[in-house]
């Protein structure tokens, strides 16, 4: 199952809280058919099969082919020099 480092919980409850404003909304990781690209987007409240993870009150909804590529990855997040948010997605250690 995907995991969230300290950061990206920060960061995706920040995000959500500012562009939803409601604790129901998250972070929505989707992928396309055969494709290994991934699409991001704040949404207000998952699709129904979407697997919900949550940490500190950070969700994020993967959609279920994105679950299956991300289930042993963990997100990261950090903020560039302009204070955009960058996510990543790694291996653990």
């Amino acid at each position: 199952m995907l995991t969230m480092t300290e950061t990206a919980s920060t960061l995706v409850r920040t995000i959500t809280n500012q562009s939803v404003g409601t604790t129901e909304g998250g972070l929505r990781i989707s992928q396309a058919d055969s494709t290994t690209d991934f699409a991001v987007d704040v949404v207000p409240a998952p699709e129904a099969a979407d697997q919900i993870i949550e940490r500190e009150g950070a969700r994020v909804f993967l959609e279920e082919q994105a679950a299956t590529a991300l289930s042993d990855r963990i997100l990261d997040a950090q903020l560039d020099e302009n204070n955009a948010v960058r996510f990543s997605l790694g291996l653990p250690a």
